[in-house]
């Protein structure tokens, strides 16, 4: 997008010569100085933090994970309505 601005000559002065200098665009100089003071000035953003449940290391497993036939069994026995008979 083109724009037009007023900026002050020094300031303009030093965009060029940082420019030449860098074998750089003015626009380029100018683009990385407003990208960084617009990062400079967001919130930061908050890190996620993921809660964690309580062990159950010592828990009692009612079923054999690895006998589908034993699961199916105890599924069936906490599901009057039969929701998971086909499962």
């Amino acid at each position: 997008m083109r724009t037009t601005m007023n900026l002050p000559d020094d300031l303009y002065r030093s965009a060029r010569v940082r420019a030449a200098e860098e074998g750089r665009t003015v626009t380029s100089v100018m683009e990385e100085a407003l990208r960084s003071f617009l990062k400079i000035n967001e919130p930061e953003a908050q890190p996620f933090v993921l809660k964690t449940l309580p062990s159950r290391a010592n828990a009692v497993t009612p079923a054999d994970v690895g006998d589908n036939a034993a699961i199916r069994e105890l599924l069936d026995a906490e599901d009057p309505q039969g929701f998971h008979a086909n499962a």
